[in-house]
């Protein structure tokens, strides 16, 4: 045989192993089958696991299953003693506000004179001066022009209704200038007819100095 003959006899056999497609094996390795069907592996597969104990609710919890349970059911709650309670604090409430009066308060110096007017809970509802009535300077120190305010003031109370919603009426005193009696004198005048029947407390708030500030050189003649 020639060597070409030869040669063309062996070409399909070398060219056969490069025309095969290579293609991954999908298959598992022979050690995992094995593990898979060990006796070990097939109990903890087929065994079953035995129940777990059952848990004891606590004590909380068994309280608030049986309100649910008696509020479901349409169990009668103790709200009526409740609600009939509630009257009651609100009249005590109510009452104990009533108690605490409105306030007049009458605040004179040697300069001027102030008349604030207050509710129970202490805020102003009127507050006027002899300077709102047109007097300057040394003209609002008199008796007069306290007097006046007075009046004025008590006839700013009627015309705002204030003197029907007043039940109770405290007057407050302050200081010791001229419109100090003025004004309680206006109060004790047909000006204050209808509120002296309401007054039920009369009170002194004069600042008292204890100690204070150095006082003036004593004058020497």
């Amino acid at each position: 045989m020639n060597r070409f003959t030869i040669s063309r006899l062996l070409a399909p056999e070398l060219a056969r192993p490069l025309s095969r497609t290579v293609c991954p094996t999908t298959t598992t390795p022979q050690w995992t089958r094995v593990l898979s069907q060990s006796h070990a592996a097939r109990n903890t597969w087929t065994t079953p696991q035995p129940p777990s104990p059952p848990q004891r609710p606590s004590s909380g919890s068994v309280s608030m299953d049986r309100l649910a349970k008696s509020v479901l059911r349409g169990a009668a709650l103790p709200t009526e003693s409740i609600s009939a309670s509630l009257p009651e604090t609100l009249e005590v409430e109510e009452e104990g506000q009533s108690d605490e009066p409105y306030h007049f308060h009458i605040y004179s110096h040697k300069h001027n004179t102030h008349i604030t007017l207050s509710k129970p809970n202490r805020d102003a509802i009127l507050s006027l001066s002899c300077g709102n009535l047109g007097f300057r300077k040394s003209g609002r120190k008199h008796y007069d022009s306290a007097y006046q305010l007075g009046a004025y003031v008590i006839n700013k109370m009627h015309q705002k209704g204030l003197v029907k919603k007043i039940h109770k009426l405290e007057v407050v005193l302050r200081g010791f200038g001229a419109g100090r009696e003025a004004v309680v004198k206006v109060l004790m005048s047909n000006e204050g007819q209808m509120l002296r029947s309401k007054i039920t407390r009369l009170s002194d708030s004069t600042r008292l100095k204890f100690g204070g500030t150095r006082s003036k050189k004593r004058r020497r003649l």
